[in-house]
């Protein structure tokens, strides 16, 4: 009997986790992923190096980053190592790497 609660308790934190994980998730809608390309590419800027710094969605940008705003959308953008990086301002974290 405690073998099958331990085995219930660990797959309810796994479930758990899951549905934390997902809902860090950030969904670009399609005409919103539109008005960001078409703002970026009219909007071009100079790229930094951030040595060290992986490009995932998730991870923090220092401070020292300047972000640059979108019109009319909440999240902010930025060029490292050539690539266009989508920024939730409030975290910092990066949301999308644009190829």
């Amino acid at each position: 009997m405690r073998m099958h609660f331990g085995a219930a308790a660990a797959a309810f934190l796994l479930i758990v986790g899951m549905g934390a994980a997902a809902a860090e998730d950030v969904v670009i809608q399609p005409e919103q992923d539109t008005v960001i390309r078409e703002y970026v590419k009219k909007q071009p800027l100079a790229s930094v190096k951030l040595p060290g710094v992986e490009l995932n969605v998730g991870t923090a940008l220092p401070d020292t980053v300047e972000l640059h705003e979108v019109p009319n959308v909440k999240y902010r953008y930025v060029v490292i190592d050539n690539r266009t990086v989508l920024v939730d301002p409030g975290t910092r974290k990066i949301v999308k790497v644009y190829d």
